[in-house]
C-alpha cells in the first residue's frame, strides 16, 4: 500500500538563515530518509514553502475566497510530505515513530486509494487496465 505522510510545522522559521539546531534537524531527517530508501519504503518527498507564494482557497457554495500566505498559524502549515510504499498503515506508523521530529510537530498518515478500493466505481475492464504495470499509471491515476 502507498501512504502519504504529511509533516506539519512545529514552528515557522527563517530558512534563509538556519540555526545550528535547524541544520542538525535537516541532517537527521536526511539520515532517516536514507534509511527509508535502503528499506525500499521511500517513493518521493519534498519540503513545502510557507511564503508569499502560498495560497489558501476556501470554497463556500459558489463563492471562492483566496488568502495569500504566509500563514501565521504554524499548526495549520504542511511543511512537507513523503510518499511511502508499505505493507500496511502499522508499518508506516512504525517508521514515523523512528523519525527525528522536533517538539510540537504533527504528522498525518493518509493511505492512497488503490485500484481495488475503486472496484465498486469502475468496470472490470477499467480495473484490468489499471493493474500495476511497473509504476505506470492508467487513466484512474493509480498504479
Amino acid at each position: 500500500m502507498r501512504v502519504m505522510v504529511f509533516t506539519k510545522a512545529a514552528e515557522i522559521g527563517d530558512v534563509s538563515a538556519p540555526t545550528p539546531e535547524e541544520l542538525e534537524a535537516f541532517a537527521a531527517m536526511d539520515r532517516f530518509t536514507e534509511e527509508l530508501v535502503k528499506a525500499g519504503v521511500f517513493v518521493a518527498a519534498a519540503g513545502l514553502k510557507n511564503g508569499a507564494e502560498a495560497k489558501r482557497l476556501t470554497f463556500d457554495g459558489t463563492e471562492l475566497a483566496i488568502v495569500d500566505g504566509p500563514f501565521a498559524e504554524s499548526k495549520e502549515v504542511v511543511a512537507g510530505f513523503s510518499i511511502w510504499q508499505v505493507k500496511d498503515v502499522d508499518e508506516a506508523l512504525a517508521w514515523v515513530k523512528r523519525a527525528p521530529m522536533t517538539a510540537g510537530s504533527v504528522v498525518e498518515i493518509l493511505p492512497f486509494y488503490e485500484v481495488e478500493d475503486l472496484a465498486a466505481f469502475v468496470t472490470p475492464e477499467e480495473l484490468a487496465h489499471e493493474a500495476p504495470r511497473g509504476g505506470e499509471r492508467g487513466k484512474l491515476g493509480v498504479a
